[in-house]
């Protein structure tokens, strides 16, 4: 019989995989079961070892991290995930409850919170850090939800991403590629974002994409 419950890390970067496993492994009752960097390999090691959790990074340089957590609720429905991010949290964490995750922890602070997470979906709740979960309360205890949301939180998720590859300095052509979009579908999206975010040029959707990554407050 298994003596440890068993976790799967997906991250691109091998030093934030290390530094989670050695926390990991040094529990007397958790062990990383397997490592992979990208959402094609997660699934085949979901398949071939059969976790017990998943540590899903959501930026991953060879796919989504929020459309993996989906696939994998989709074909593995009582795998619970864990959602890792640099992300803002005020934005992301719903997006990841809605894609099927169990947790949202921050990489900031994932290396002395990674274990505490893990045993509170193991637990059966879901892990959200003290500020997160007492916006989601004030939210609900409102009368319209939406009205607390600000105007990037409600982008949709593919606006949001093509919002973010703008502020990163992708061009059009490039976030097309990156997303295996056509430039037409990415220019339309941009059209979008400019009304939800009421702003009258590219260059001004640029402007507030730039400000967003590097300091998350848009003008």
């Amino acid at each position: 019989m298994k003596t440890k419950a068993s976790v799967l890390i997906v991250d691109d970067h091998p030093v934030v995989r290390e530094g989670l496993a050695l926390r990991i492994n040094r529990q007397p009752d958790l062990e990383v079961c397997g490592e992979a960097e990208s959402p094609a390999e997660a699934l085949r090691q979901i398949a071939a070892s059969g976790p017990d959790l998943a540590i899903v990074d959501l930026l991953l340089k060879d796919g989504s991290g929020l459309e993996l957590i989906r696939d994998i609720h989709a074909r593995h429905p009582h795998l619970p995930v864990l959602a890792l991010s640099i992300l803002d949290e005020r934005v992301y964490a719903t997006r990841a409850f809605q894609a099927g995750a169990k947790g949202y922890i921050m990489k900031q602070e994932a290396t002395d919170k990674v274990v505490e997470a893990i045993h509170h979906v193991f637990s059966g709740h879901v892990y959200l850090s003290d500020p997160m979960r007492l916006r989601l309360l004030d939210s609900l205890a409102g009368s319209d939800s939406t009205s607390f949301l600000s105007p990037i939180e409600q982008l949709s998720d593919r606006e949001l991403e093509v919002f973010r590859l703008l502020g990163e300095g992708l061009g059009t052509r490039q976030i097309a590629e990156r997303l295996h979009l056509s430039v037409k579908t990415v220019e339309t999206y941009c059209d979008r974002i400019k009304v939800r975010l009421n702003l009258a040029s590219r260059s001004e959707l640029v402007r507030d994409a730039v400000l967003w990554v590097h300091d998350g407050q848009p003008s």
